[in-house]
């Protein structure tokens, strides 16, 4: 077991590899299949889409990327009051989303995660665990518990909660160990649910 792992700061340099570390933990993730329905080309546009438009977009520039030395690993964490979009980064986003989402569906993609940003709760101020990722090979050694535990304990240093959307009901019972408790449960108009969980600091 890999309960241990060492935790630390990805270096920008590293994204491309920790990209394909997301693409090849979300490969089976249901939102991401109702997000790029082409499964021929879904991989490839997950990986650009971790790569360009999370790790080097938005969310990974006013957030925080950590992983584990053998990058088979990542938590991405966006401190309180930095998870919304505003308006200029939707719009730098944007041509990235054109290329990698079909225009068929892009408006109803969209719109289903305006739907989720509107359940995100605004106060009190927390952090909010926007991504969490491991390698399947590398799955159930601990690395995904090591990177939470490190952030968590950060959190209740600083008495400040988290808050996160699990993608998979099977993922529910994980968050729960680490003191996360669903609030309730939002489904895409066209596509699957998302968990919401809120977790205290202790």
């Amino acid at each position: 077991m890999a309960a241990t792992a060492a935790v630390r700061t990805a270096e920008r340099s590293e994204y491309p590899e920790l990209a394909r570390t997301l693409t090849r933990a979300f490969a089976d993730d249901p939102v991401m299949a109702w997000f790029l329905p082409d499964a021929d080309r879904r991989l490839a546009r997950m990986e650009r889409f971790f790569r360009d438009l999370e790790l080097r977009g938005p969310f990974g520039r006013h957030g925080e990327i950590f992983t584990t030395d053998d990058l088979a690993a990542v938590a991405l964490w966006l401190p309180p009051g930095r998870w919304r979009l505003g308006p200029v980064d939707q719009l730098r986003m944007l041509p990235g989303l054109v290329r990698l989402v079909s225009l068929r569906v892009l408006p109803s993609r969209l719109a289903g995660f305006q739907a989720v940003e509107r359940r995100h709760p605004s106060a009190p101020p927390h952090w909010y665990l926007a991504t969490l990722g491991t390698d399947p090979h590398r799955q159930g050694q601990g690395l995904g518990s090591a990177l939470l535990a490190d952030q968590l304990a950060r959190c209740d240093a600083d008495g400040l909660p988290s808050y996160l959307e699990s993608s998979k009901e099977s993922n529910v019972p994980f968050y729960e160990r680490h003191g996360f408790v669903v609030t309730g449960t939002y489904d895409f108009a066209d596509g699957p649910r998302l968990w919401l969980m809120w977790r205290d600091p202790r």
